[in-house]
């Protein structure tokens, strides 16, 4: 969904792979706009993933510019840890579609389509919520789902992005994760057929309105 509502708004897109592509903090600093997406590693596994502290210093650097910067799953986690903020595995594994709570800020923001609205979640790490950022949204098992360190600044633990088409993928890359989770992969199908285009429109409505928002401010 996201690379056809920025290639609308004229963005030109590059796409920077996290172990194999440089991160220094000049490689995120020159674009308009960054999107940091998630993957299957913790931000504390800096020992076992050296990248990991380039790519913090880079986006601490990035957040520092008040520069637009969206982190979705694991790069939410990222921003988060970037402003000093804890990060480390939650009591569960939150995979599936479900509701999020809105704070009164995230009634306020641009993710008031979810008050009705479910999501994906697909994560087993938590964060802590980053001082000075406001907390937009939550679940019983993870206290910050959102936050934002400003209104160009959002970071969202779970995904309004994915097409639900694309599930599969997903289902198949992540078979090991899902089985060692108790997870049967068709009953994600099944919440996907239920939710997934409520949710598909939902996201579309709050990235059309956050990359209006991110506009006004470069």
């Amino acid at each position: 969904m996201l690379e056809p509502l920025l290639a609308a708004r004229g963005y030109g897109i590059r796409w920077l792979d996290a172990g194999l592509d440089p991160l220094e903090a000049r490689a995120l600093m020159a674009p308009d706009l960054v999107v940091v997406l998630g993957g299957p590693i913790g931000v504390y596994e800096a020992d076992a993933y050296p990248f990991i502290a380039d790519e913090l210093a880079a986006i601490g650097a990035r957040l520092d510019s008040g520069k637009p910067l969206l982190g979705i799953c694991l790069g939410a986690q990222m921003m988060a840890a970037a402003l000093g903020a804890r990060v480390a595995p939650g009591p569960v594994k939150e995979i599936g579609w479900a509701p999020v709570s809105l704070t009164p800020d995230g009634q306020e923001s641009v993710l008031a389509a979810l008050a009705a609205t479910p999501v994906l979640h697909w994560h087993g790490d938590n964060c802590d919520a980053p001082a000075g950022c406001k907390v937009l949204a939550s679940t019983r098992h993870c206290p910050v789902q959102a936050f934002s360190r400003s209104p160009a600044q959002l970071a969202l633990q779970f995904h309004i992005e994915t097409e639900p088409a694309r599930l599969e993928r997903w289902l198949v890359g992540h078979t090991v994760e899902l089985g060692k989770a108790g997870i049967d992969p068709r009953s994600l199908r099944a919440q996907a057929k239920n939710y997934g285009a409520a949710t598909h429109a939902a996201g579309r409505v709050i990235l059309s309105k956050w990359l209006d928002t991110v506009a006004e401010a470069i």
